[in-house]
């Protein structure tokens, strides 16, 4: 019974997309704007792939993978199908067009970036990018940042910012090789990248340490080198000054409030 039942399916699927096939898209999108049936639908999809296609081709090698780019045009052209107003007497290619380079360009501003930087960066980036071709041919020479920045009129720190900021778009691989000057063996890039020193940190916390503790009068060095050295409980430390535990308690409050200003002053 179950294989009847997909068999018949099949038919009826088949012949609904026979049926389809024998429409213009002119007649499908009119259906489909009454209707609003997923084959239909299809139907418009997979005849007009092909815009979906050649616009993805004009965006290789710019950072993202195919792939990508083409799953993108293809969602925005899904897009322009919902959209479109067979009624308007638009071709449907001129509409579509615009749309899926939307979507594609949009992904490219959202996704394309390997590190995530301000959207203002980002668009001046592209300025520069057009500017630098349009200096070029007016001034036949390679324009530098002066006049990139008196071009677009912003000043020549944000054009550099911008620059460096671009670099970001399309991250060199670590394994990418240099000529080692002659040696048998050739770099990679991941060889000649300095690592993170953890004895930086810790060279700069026990100078800010000493340094702070160098302003605590005497009593407060003992209590600090009795209770976070020695481990000497706050009653002990009481005792051998003949204090109260009160005393000691606030005095340790006093303590961390004054390296706590004295942070705050080695990061301005």
């Amino acid at each position: 019974m179950k294989n009847t039942a997909k068999s018949a399916d099949t038919e009826i699927d088949m012949s609904i997309s026979s049926s389809l096939n024998e429409l213009t898209s002119k007649e499908l999108f009119k259906k489909y704007a009454l209707t609003k049936k997923i084959e239909i639908r299809n139907e418009l999809v997979n005849r007009y792939l092909y815009i979906a296609d050649i616009l993805s081709k004009k965006f290789l090698n710019k950072g993202i993978d195919y792939e990508d780019i083409y799953q993108v045009a293809s969602l925005g052209l899904i897009y322009a199908i919902e959209r479109f107003d067979v009624t308007k007497g638009y071709e449907f290619s001129s509409f579509a067009t615009p749309t899926i380079i939307g979507e594609i360009k949009k992904h490219f501003r959202d996704k394309g970036w390997s590190i995530r930087v301000p959207r203002r960066i980002q668009e001046l980036s592209k300025k520069i990018n057009v500017t630098k071709s349009t200096l070029q041919q007016t001034l036949q020479r390679t324009p530098n940042i002066k006049d990139i920045a008196k071009y677009l009129n912003c000043s020549e720190e944000e054009v550099i910012e911008a620059m460096e900021a671009s670099q970001v778009y399309s991250p060199k691989s670590l394994d990418l090789t240099y000529d080692n000057d002659g040696d048998d063996k050739d770099m990679q890039l991941l060889d000649i990248i300095g690592d993170f020193d953890k004895n930086f940190d810790e060279i700069e916390n026990k100078d800010f340490l000493k340094k702070a503790i160098e302003k605590l009068n005497e009593v407060e060095k003992k209590i600090l080198k009795d209770r976070f050295f020695n481990s000497k409980t706050q009653v002990q430390v009481a005792e051998e000054l003949q204090v109260s535990q009160m005393t000691i308690s606030r005095m340790e409050k006093r303590i961390i409030e004054k390296f706590r200003k004295e942070l705050a002053k080695s990061m301005e």
